[in-house]
């Protein structure tokens, strides 16, 4: 059976999955605003041009679709070294962020169109279709590791109130303290 003992080591390697998979995203779409042409702000959980600047439709489809593409490639090769390789569970957390990520994003188009919400709405496929279909992969990678690995609903359970803790702090500390890193 799968090591699934929630440890100090655990939780240190969910912060970082979150840390990383939130930064190298908006970096995405930071650098594809820049490579188009448009002087962009990267902040922890945010793009956006610099004041004054506004994206074309077309050029915001391509920042929009940046970001969500680099975290499904990021799921895509988690998922294929732990299906070739042996358990490891310091790398589940680098999948299992990228659903969370994709979820929560999906739910606030409720509030305000995400990147797949903002595509969506350029191609007229409606707001939620591409979240729901971004998602649904996602869900099927970590459901098959899931199942290869025997992983319990207690340790999937604890992965994701650790993500989700420590991806709320670092929503809530961008929204709050409006960290700038480029």
């Amino acid at each position: 059976m799968a090591d699934q003992k929630i440890t100090w080591k655990y939780i240190l390697a969910c912060l970082s999955a979150v840390l990383f998979t939130w930064i190298i995203h908006e970096f995405t779409h930071w650098i594809t605003s820049e490579s188009l042409g448009y002087e962009s702000i990267l902040r922890l959980n945010s793009v956006s041009p610099v004041s004054g600047h506004n994206w074309t439709d077309l050029h915001n489809v391509y920042i929009s679709a940046s970001g969500p593409l680099i975290t499904v490639i990021q799921a895509v090769i988690v998922f294929v070294v732990l299906m070739k390789n042996s358990w490891n569970k310091t790398i589940y957390p680098f999948l299992f962020t990228p659903l969370y990520m994709r979820l929560l994003a999906g739910g606030m188009n409720f509030i305000n169109p995400n990147d797949e919400g903002r595509i969506g709405e350029f191609f007229g496929i409606g707001v939620f279709t591409l979240s729901i279909l971004v998602s649904g992969f996602l869900f099927f990678l970590v459901y098959r590791i899931a199942k290869t690995y025997n992983l319990n609903w207690k340790f999937n359970t604890w992965t994701a109130i650790i993500i989700i803790l420590v991806s709320s702090v670092l929503i809530l500390s961008d929204q709050i303290l409006h960290i700038r890193i480029l």
